[in-house]
């Protein structure tokens, strides 16, 4: 026990960490960052419970006032403006990452990356998404697709994902990467997979 909670605590710092990487700002107010390649990672390497409970953690911390997220902000405002919808997708997108991983039976690094794309992904933007988009205002819209002349022909929704989509594949390569070296070089470590 003491071990998972050790574990959990660290992953949600990972989640901390990444979000100090340089990021980009949209005009949606939702930047691009490293902190979802946190969420993929655990899922991908703590399995469905813990990874979902170290994302829970980190939004319980960012939620308290932290300034976590990525740009140096945090606190329940979050929650409610256009990046909440991510926020609280954060512990199921890694659930579902994990829980990928525990069942599908193929390799490693194949397992990881199909854990990342469905839930780092597919779910994150099932859940972001349509709550970025009814925060969207006209002139924030006309901003964003300003230089994306066939952006702006499709659904809001498309376009946004569209939009992530290129860099969050990025991520996904990466959760693999590394779930699968951490699979060979500390396979116990690996608690999805245990």
């Amino acid at each position: 026990m003491e071990k998972s909670l050790t574990h959990i605590a660290l992953f949600s710092a990972l989640i901390a960490a990444l979000g100090l990487m340089p990021s980009m700002m949209l005009a949606t107010g939702v930047p691009i960052s490293g902190q979802s390649l946190g969420i993929m990672l655990c899922g991908t390497v703590l399995g469905a419970k813990r990874g979902g409970l170290a994302a829970l953690l980190f939004i319980a911390l960012v939620a308290a006032g932290l300034p976590l997220l990525a740009g140096g902000v945090g606190g329940l405002g979050m929650f409610f403006g256009p990046r909440g919808g991510f926020l609280i997708g954060f512990p199921v997108a890694a659930f579902v990452a994990g829980l990928v991983v525990q069942n599908l039976r193929a390799r490693v690094g194949i397992a990881a990356f199909a854990g990342a794309v469905l839930g780092g992904i597919v779910v994150l933007y099932a859940i972001g998404v349509p709550v970025m988009a009814a925060h969207l205002s006209e002139e924030s819209l006309a901003k964003m697709f300003a230089d994306l002349p066939a952006y702006r022909e499709l659904p809001l929704p498309v376009a946004l994902c569209a939009l992530f989509l290129p860099g969050d594949i990025i991520k996904a390569v990466i959760a693999a990467a590394v779930t699968a070296t951490v699979a060979r070089m500390r396979p116990a470590s690996l608690l999805s997979r245990a």
